[in-house]
């Protein structure tokens, strides 16, 4: 049986690669700072060789856009070098080398650890995640009027497609940078907004907002964009109604 090791595993796509993962038969270990046999803080490290001793591949979904991801990547590779593990997947973002954004930057820079580390690599890189642009837009919806960045346009995909995507390439071979996820459409950020408010039943007058900086240039530039590589199916409307139908 093959045994893999998922990090962020209490998270919104750890949860879900580590389920799939059992689905297909795999033994799973689910690391977090909260799991009841894996609880290890990537942070400092402690714990993580017991966690990787045996494993097979490590899914590492664990990151926090608070900083120190760079750090965490560090202890894992560093075990995972000691234990031998052959194959590590990373899921990284989109963007990560066109956007001056710094949690972009620390993305990217993990993805080049991994990639001199010596182990058996795997990275795929995807677009924002609909629970993303829902978390963004339900927190503006809280004043008078919802703001939106102007002239950026996000493409969300469904974290349930990133994590059928993540388990497939876990259970195959190491297979360097593979190609991009990206979600159905390329939205402007006030027609999801719009969406959202439709979905709820809120009223908002969505006002474009402009911003300053290099990492606002990035996104209105769409360097965090992957039209080529449209192909997940859900969209941001589907992933809506389908909260909905959860909640009541």
């Amino acid at each position: 049986m093959t045994t893999i090791l998922v990090t962020g595993a209490t998270g919104t796509l750890g949860r879900q690669v580590a389920e799939r993962l059992r689905t297909e038969g795999a033994d799973v270990r689910g690391l977090s700072r909260r799991s009841p046999s894996y609880a290890v803080d990537l942070r400092d490290g402690k714990g993580i060789d017991a966690a990787v001793d045996g494993v097979d591949t490590i899914v590492h979904c664990a990151s926090s856009p608070r900083g120190g991801d760079d750090r965490a990547a560090g202890y894992l590779i560093d075990a995972a070098r000691r234990a031998g593990v052959p194959h590590l997947v990373y899921i990284s973002i989109v963007g990560v080398d066109r956007v001056p954004l710094g949690y972009y930057t620390l993305k990217r820079r993990v993805e080049r650890m991994i990639e001199d580390s010596g182990l058996g690599a795997t990275i795929q890189r995807t677009t924002q995640f609909h629970d993303l642009v829902l978390s963004v837009v339900s927190g503006a919806a809280k004043l008078p009027v919802l703001p939106v960045p102007a002239g950026v346009s996000v493409q969300p995909v469904d974290s349930g497609e990133v994590a059928d995507r993540l388990a497939a390439l876990a259970l195959g071979a190491p297979a360097g940078r593979v190609p991009d996820l990206g979600g159905p459409e390329v939205r402007e950020f006030s027609g999801l907004a719009g969406a959202y408010l439709r979905a709820t039943g809120r009223r908002r007058r969505v006002v474009p907002v402009r911003l300053a900086g290099k990492a606002y240039a990035g996104f209105r530039g769409g360097g965090h964009l992957s039209p080529e590589h449209a192909v997940g199916t859900v969209t941001f409307e589907e992933f809506l109604a389908r909260r909905h139908r959860r909640a009541g």
